[in-house]
């Protein structure tokens, strides 16, 4: 009894808890709602003809919130609790802000979709901002997905905004087809006359080659501005229409500087610089581009004089401007020189360096065996945090350790690369086989097999030329079949020359001469010249002389079969015949170059010649030599 009366009491406060919480409850809910902004605020305007509703300015305080804040989804998500909660969220005006806010990154791209979904009425802004993201967010297939799904199938209306976004989209892709069918739209639309329409649907057919459509766009109205005209120009140029450029260019009523770039990069590209300086002697302002495109021009028809001449007339040199004249050193094989270059730049301090550089100066520096400075460089691209190594630099760098001997250097790179390209395995294998590590190139060879990196033309050089160096001829016979029986590469002459090397220095004479003679194509000099010192290698006379004279009668001005042929004459001590042999050079009038060598003295480098050595310095190489002889003797005989 007393416990039941003990329950009811426990009952009875409950329930009195519970209706005083009711009330106050009720009390709250009476009162009015707590006010997110002031009243001050002229927040909204009474609209008379449109049934007494009030309209909504960008002057509400929560979309000025909205507006100043960072695309933040934590910080978006308490606004988006507010416009909910203050019933404007679905507002046309409203709905454009948040979809532009989330658009704005591509890290809440994908919230704006969501909430897109969720719009009762989505007009032509919001949909024009979503494409828009699509095209700058490098997927404009979707964006044309979604205007074909979201906007043709629903309904929505275009307006003269949207089409310009889709004629890019298409211009993106490549897509010509896609774009003639908005081109369609536009005409249903009345966008046809439209500048901004007009413009975009040039620049898609100019860079999808349908040059003569785009012309046609071009002469739809005489309504044209600078833009319609520069583009038209740049579309005759990237299809290499210069002249009918230059046609345009002569009727423009003003130019910019792009109108006159466009014209010298379209001079340039067909490679009349005496025309391309013409207009850049005319030109009333150059930017940089300018000069970069001359200079550019200079450089791909090898006019280094010229090239550098404008360089040293330059006010303003940016990164381009030094990459331009590096790689054409390179490219002419005046590694010294592009090196020299570097260090003016990098002296300066203005300039920092890019991938484009670096790739140049690695090269110099793997053909000079420049090994420390190449390390200087790797440390810099490693510690700089400025430069992300990608496929074509890191093979730069591999390719530069392989030249300078620091295999195992040039394998930590090899393994670091995420991916590798075919080039960056034959770098590998060249590598090992130059420096005499045969096994260790097949090895490479059989791992780019495993790898699933499909081998080149290239690959097999590297790989004969790896058993040539090692001695592998049965290895070599081995991968010459492999390459035309399992990968169906037709053997090229370099194929050919490497395996006649390979059995020339083992001794197979008959077998070298066998292979030239039955090869499916013109010989050339170069493998009967890799026979000949393979006669000399071996003293077979009998044999080289036939060759020789063979490849004198073909190329009578080449030198190197007479220095062969006489060193033949020499190790068999024929006197009178070697004599016959200068005698000859002598008539044809071929001198032999005297020989150089490159010399690294401390920090300094010095190029040798036999005429012009002074004395001590020869007494120095030569004690060096001969130290260096020793050490390798020594290491033979171990």
């Amino acid at each position: 009894m007393a416990d039941r009366f003990k329950h009811s009491i426990q009952s009875l406060s409950l329930s009195s808890e519970y209706i005083n919480k009711f009330i106050k409850t009720q009390i709250n809910l009476s009162k009015p709602p707590p006010k997110l902004w002031s009243d001050h605020n002229n927040t909204e305007s009474f609209d008379p003809y449109n049934n007494g509703t009030h309209i909504l300015t960008l002057n509400h305080p929560i979309l000025r919130i909205l507006d100043s804040c960072t695309p933040n989804l934590r910080q978006f998500n308490q606004i988006h609790t507010q416009l909910i909660v203050s019933g404007i969220f679905q507002h046309p005006l409203t709905a454009g802000r948040v979809i532009k806010k989330l658009s704005s990154l591509e890290q809440t791209f994908t919230h704006a979709l969501k909430i897109f979904e969720n719009l009762e009425t989505p007009d032509a802004f919001i949909c024009n901002i979503i494409m828009k993201s699509y095209v700058n967010f490098d997927d404009p297939e979707k964006g044309l997905v979604f205007y074909f799904d979201k906007m043709v199938k629903n309904g929505i209306f275009t307006n003269h905004y949207t089409f310009p976004i889709l004629v890019k989209a298409c211009a993106d892709l490549g897509m010509v087809n896609e774009g003639e069918k908005i081109h369609a739209h536009v005409v249903k639309c009345g966008f046809e006359f439209d500048l901004y329409s007009r413009n975009v649907l040039i620049h898609m057919y100019s860079v999808c080659y349908r040059i003569h459509d785009a012309r046609k766009v071009f002469d739809l109205s005489s309504d044209s501005d600078l833009v319609t005209r520069n583009t038209m120009i740049d579309g005759y140029v990237k299809n290499g229409e210069v002249n009918l450029a230059r046609c345009v260019f002569d009727e423009m009523p003003e130019r910019d500087v792009f109108s006159w770039n466009s014209m010298l990069s379209g001079y340039v590209g067909i490679g009349d610089m005496e025309e391309a300086n013409l207009l850049f002697m005319d030109m009333p302002s150059r930017d940089i581009v300018s000069w970069n495109c001359l200079l550019d021009g200079y450089a791909k028809i090898g006019n280094v004089v010229s090239a550098r001449a404008l360089f040293q007339q330059m006010d303003y040199r940016n990164v381009v401007s030094w990459n331009i004249l590096m790689a054409l050193y390179v490219r002419l094989k005046d590694y010294m020189e592009c090196l020299r270059l570097f260090d003016c730049m990098m002296q300066g301090r203005d300039i920092q360096p890019n991938e484009a550089i670096f790739m140049s100066v690695l090269t110099a520096c793997a053909h000079l065996g420049k090994l420390d400075r190449g390390k200087w460089i790797h440390s810099y691209i490693r510690y700089s945090g400025r430069i992300k190594p990608d496929m074509l630099l890191s093979t730069a760098l591999l390719t530069m350790y392989a030249k300078c001997g620091e295999m195992d250097l040039a394998k930590e790179v090899f393994a670091e690369m995420p991916e590798k390209s075919v080039v960056s395995w034959n770098s590998m294998i060249m590598g090992y086989g130059t420096h005499g590590h045969g096994e260790e190139a097949l090895e490479t060879f059989l791992e780019m097999e495993k790898s699933g990196v499909m081998p080149n033309a290239a690959t097999f050089i590297c790989v004969l030329s790896a058993c040539t160096h090692s001695g592998m001829v049965l290895e070599g016979w081995w991968y010459f079949n492999v390459m035309s029986r399992v990968y169906r590469i037709e053997p090229k002459v370099e194929h050919y020359g490497c395996m006649i090397d390979l059995l020339g220095r083992a001794g197979l004479m008959k077998d070298s001469e066998d292979l030239i003679k039955n090869m499916p194509m013109d010989s050339g000099p170069a493998l009967w010249g890799a026979l000949l010192s393979a006669c000399k290698t071996h003293s077979n006379l009998e044999l080289g002389e036939i060759v020789a004279k063979r490849l004198i009668e073909r190329d009578p001005d080449d030198i190197g079969s007479y220095v062969l042929l006489s060193n033949i004459y020499a190790a068999q001590e024929r006197w009178d015949d070697v004599e016959k042999v200068r005698k000859m050079m002598v008539v044809n009038g071929i001198r032999k170059e005297a020989g150089s060598s490159l010399v690294q003295f401390a920090n300094s480098d010095m190029w040798c010649f036999p005429e012009n050595v002074s004395v001590h310095k020869r007494i120095m190489m030569c004690s060096m030599l001969s130290e260096m002889g020793a050490q390798i003797k020594c290491q033979s005989e171990r």
